[in-house]
């Protein structure tokens, strides 16, 4: 066997080994536990003002990234820590992904509800009004209520993140293993999924019953 070469995925140190073989060049992971870390306990949290700014410190990669809070958004949740992760891009098997860390994260920043789950999540915990907007078809907090969300996002959100190459490889795991109460999408077993579910189900079903709004 070839003598791997060490390649760091991530600001946050995570490593990998592109090891030849027979047939193929494979990637083997190394230190899983040290991803896990890496998004809990990061050595560096960055707020909006940081990842807004030009140039932006968030790589134009594909990769992983956890969302961490310093108040919580809900009582039953604990501030201070790791509470959403998420990647970008999504695997796609009949065409390519044009999204990226940069873009997934500064959109979550500053985008609306119908673009963002954390965007939506977090509007429902802290009790904004879900409105249906443009044609009808979009669902967000209204142009009030999302500025008051981007707002509040400025100054308790904080955001780190993982370069990947394959982040939609990682995904399952990450959920798994980690206590992401924040995450709905294969994240069954946490113990608020039920009541973020049923609060965002509610949500949209109010949305439904009130008039279009520009």
């Amino acid at each position: 066997m070839a003598q791997g070469i060490s390649t760091r995925l991530g600001c946050l140190g995570y490593l990998c080994r592109r090891v030849a073989c027979p047939h193929r060049t494979v990637e083997i992971s190394f230190g899983e536990a040290s991803v896990h870390l890496a998004l809990t306990s990061p050595t560096r949290l960055w707020s909006a003002a940081e990842v807004l700014t030009r140039p932006s410190p968030v790589p134009a990669a594909a990769g992983v990234y956890g969302w961490h809070f310093d108040e919580a958004p809900a009582q039953d949740l604990d501030a201070g820590r790791l509470l959403y992760v998420g990647i970008a891009p999504r695997h796609m098997s009949n065409r390519s992904s044009t999204q990226n860390l940069r873009k997934r994260v500064r959109y979550h920043f500053r985008g609306n509800a119908a673009g963002s789950t954390l965007r939506l999540t977090l509007g429902c915990l802290l009790g904004l009004e879900l409105r249906r907007v443009g044609s009808g078809g979009r669902m967000t907090f209204g142009r009030v209520g999302e500025a008051s969300l981007t707002e509040w996002m400025a100054e308790h959100a904080r955001v780190c993140w993982l370069e990947h190459e394959e982040p939609w490889t990682m995904e399952s795991d990450l959920i798994a293993r980690l206590d992401v109460p924040l995450n709905l999408d294969q994240n069954r077993r946490n113990g608020f999924h039920a009541t973020l579910s049923k609060l965002r189900a509610d949500a949209r079903a109010r949305a439904r019953q009130l008039p279009v709004t520009a």
